[in-house]
């Protein structure tokens, strides 16, 4: 708002050149069709369309995780940054930066701090990272962007720093969330990998619902909002693959579903076939039937409990130095060092 079960596995299929390829569309649209229950890969959602929808979503009332943490980095951003930097200079970067609209905050604090920033924004989405380098290079003279179309689920490389520089890693907006646990400390691991001890990661995440906290209820409708905005979302991948792969779905035999799995403390979303059809996919050549209720699993966002993060990062080599979180307890940004 993917996983080396089905959605990483598939997404991995996706390299930096080939993300908006037929080809790789393709495939991982035949294997997640083919399987039981179906299931395909968020990064699906982001074509141009839809990935302005997303920035509409964040704008929702109902979608509380991008304000709360928007007040969070503008709360505190100085103090991420000094306690990222620690005495150098930083390079930042960004895994699925998106529109990068609240990172702006993040870099308007690092350039107050040291004058000249490099920022790498990393994400599927060529319209996206188009609209983060506009915006940036327009309000934010000094902040030098380097995008990089890529799918980071694949792997990470950073140039060295310098002597006097160490990087800063962001993922913010709680996209680790679209991750199982396992796989979220497989691409934590990655990523750890790829830095140097020293290096940061701000990691952004969203808290699980609690009795004096936020309710189901409230992080439902998160994802099931009144005027529509996310189950347009969610059908824009049928319109896509409609687009791309000319298949035939008939978005009103589509309805958006939300489910809250409390086994594995996540909402999933889901596009339920409201009747029984088949729907042709030309470039598969292929016809998948489904049955009425049988549903395509999109994506899933997973809700973290108390110490779940620091466990999560402590596995993959990094140590939690740092937590903030807003007064109610709905979502927690955490600055993890590299050992």
């Amino acid at each position: 708002m993917a996983t080396a079960s089905p959605e990483v596995a598939d997404s991995q299929a996706c390299c930096s050149s080939s993300v908006d390829s037929v080809a790789a569309m393709a495939a991982v649209v035949r294997s997640g069709l083919s399987r039981s229950p179906k299931q395909l890969p968020p990064w699906l959602f982001y074509d141009e369309a839809g990935s302005l929808l997303f920035e509409d979503i964040t704008a929702l009332p109902e979608y509380y995780l991008t304000r709360t943490e928007r007040a969070l980095l503008e709360k505190h951003a100085g103090e991420m940054i000094a306690a990222a930097a620690e005495g150098h200079r930083l390079k930042v970067a960004e895994l699925g930066a998106g529109s990068a609209d609240k990172t702006r905050t993040l870099l308007a604090a690092a350039l107050a701090r040291q004058g000249e920033v490099e920022y790498q924004p990393i994400d599927v989405s060529v319209t996206a990272l188009e609209l983060a380098r506009e915006r940036i290079e327009q309000e934010l003279p000094g902040v030098f962007v380097s995008p990089q179309v890529a799918d980071y689920t694949q792997g990470m490389e950073f140039e060295a720093c310098d002597e006097d520089e160490c990087r800063l890693v962001l993922s913010i907006g709680s996209s680790i969330g679209n991750f199982s646990r396992g796989e979220a400390e497989e691409l934590l691991s990655r990523l750890g990998s790829a830095l140097q001890p020293g290096d940061s990661l701000l990691l952004g995440v969203d808290l699980a619902p609690s009795q004096d906290g936020k309710s189901k209820s409230a992080l439902i409708a998160a994802y099931d909002d009144a005027q529509g905005v996310t189950a347009q979302f969610n059908k824009n991948l049928l319109v896509r693959l409609n687009r791309e792969l000319d298949a035939d779905f008939d978005l009103q035999k589509f309805e958006h579903q939300i489910r809250w799995n409390e086994e594995h403390s996540r909402i999933e979303m889901h596009l339920n076939s409201l009747c029984e059809q088949a729907v042709h996919i030309g470039a598969l050549q292929t016809t998948v039937s489904f049955a009425e209720g049988e549903t395509i699993h999109t994506e899933n966002s997973c809700k973290y409990r108390s110490g779940e993060v620091e466990e999560m990062l402590n596995a993959a080599g990094f140590e939690a130095t740092r937590r903030w979180s807003d007064a109610d307890g709905w979502f927690a940004v955490y600055l993890a060092k590299r050992l």
